[in-house]
């Protein structure tokens, strides 16, 4: 991710959300699991307040980057970058995060992106 996209206003995650995204079981996203390796929660699976505030979070707080040609919000926290994609909050049920290398802004930069 290109460091001139962050946000200077970002804020780390609070306590809680630190604890809900440390103490959560994140699915492994085996359809991807070659190509781009990275994990998620379902919004009907989890504590709802906590999603909701994750997701308000990583809006409020994050950057613009790119998935390809999709312009994504994507939040970085202790090496790990988290996004969802982009449905209002009330219709958002999934929240994925990946390491820093594992993001297409880094593996474009190496070209490392998969065929």
């Amino acid at each position: 991710m290109s460091s001139s996209l962050k946000s200077n206003e970002s804020q780390s995650f609070s306590a809680g959300l630190r604890q809900f995204v440390s103490n959560e079981k994140w699915i492994f996203a085996k359809t991807f699991a070659k190509t781009w390796p990275h994990e998620y929660i379902v919004r009907g699976q989890v504590d709802e307040q906590l999603f909701v505030k994750l997701v308000e979070h990583i809006r409020a707080n994050g950057y613009q980057g790119h998935f390809y040609k999709m312009e994504i919000t994507y939040y970085d926290e202790d090496g790990l970058v988290y996004w969802t994609m982009g449905a209002p909050v009330e219709e958002t049920t999934i929240i994925n995060r990946c390491r820093k290398e594992q993001t297409y802004e880094y593996r474009l930069a190496h070209n490392d992106l998969p065929s």
